[in-house]
């Protein structure tokens, strides 16, 4: 069985294709999923359907839910719907079960490539890095559980996600700069900074990669509208680590055509006090 929760939810057995479609049970499906192989508890459930509020007859409702993905699993597998409860969708004293052992999910394909290329990474593989989170990536089809009406469990869980998705992004490109790609990743460096405009580690891979491609003004421009954003939203200027990036920039500093310039800008102590001046306007800009 082949089953997806990085994009639309979706479950397939020899080609067949799962059809649930109500909203409830597909929200009871994805927590499944998420947890696969893990015993999921009804208070859980029961929150993600209902919040803080479950009706009186919450627990017979659930069980019908159980019942509608059990039969669904039933047709799309060719089980029959017995053994599905028996061995595939298990009810436990305190919850419920969905085993996928043997299955594919494209949640733990992306985890296990996601740590391969993190290792390679660790070891100072960067082009085999680069390989593997970009194959992790590729697993991705849209936002996780993008098709899916999203309740306060769910929400959290989907959040998780995102943010786990964006830092193997982060690292790919780390990689990517250590193999002095950083004309190939112009353009996606780019859409990244624009759809994050507050993260930091971010935009300094942008600034870095500008600056290598000999466009040190765009650089300093995207520095200062981080600085913008940062004061017009949170009223905080940018971290001492990115103003030392900034200040890198405007002196030109060798460091920055190294292939690690991003981890020795976050250590720089030479450049701190010039930068802070220039973060607070008092510098050249």
């Amino acid at each position: 069985m082949q089953c997806r929760v990085l994009g639309p939810l979706d479950l397939r057995c020899g080609g067949v294709s799962g059809d649930l479609t109500a909203p409830k049970p597909r929200k009871v499906l994805a927590l499944l999923l998420i947890h696969a192989d893990r015993v999921v508890p009804i208070d859980l459930l029961t929150t993600e359907l209902w919040d803080d509020e479950p009706p009186a007859s919450a627990l017979t409702t659930l069980q019908t839910y159980i019942l509608q993905i059990r039969r669904m699993l039933a047709r799309t597998c060719a089980m029959d719907p017995a053994r599905v409860a028996r061995e595939l969708l298990v009810t436990h004293a305190d919850g419920y079960q969905l085993h996928l052992e043997g299955s594919s999910l494209d949640l733990h394909e992306y985890e296990r490539l996601a740590d391969q290329g993190r290792l390679a990474q660790l070891c100072g593989d960067h082009a085999h890095a680069s390989r593997l989170l970009g194959a992790a990536l590729a697993v991705w089809r849209g936002s996780a559980l993008v098709d899916v009406r999203l309740g306060p469990v769910l929400r959290v869980e989907a959040q998780r996600l995102e943010e786990a998705r964006l830092a193997t992004w982060k690292q790919r490109i780390d990689a990517d700069l250590e193999l002095g790609r950083h004309r190939e990743i112009l353009g996606e460096l780019g859409c990244l900074a624009a759809r994050h405009p507050l993260h930091e580690d971010l935009q300094a891979q942008y600034m870095i990669a500008l600056y290598r491609a000999g466009r040190r003004t765009d650089a300093l421009d995207a520095f200062r509208r981080l600085r913008e954003v940062l004061i017009d939203e949170l009223g905080l200027e940018p971290s001492r680590r990115i103003q030392r990036v900034q200040h890198a920039i405007l002196t030109a500093d060798p460091v920055l055509d190294t292939a690690s310039a991003l981890d020795t800008a976050w250590t720089w102590d030479s450049a701190v006090g010039g930068a802070e001046l220039v973060a607070a306007g008092r510098g050249p800009a």
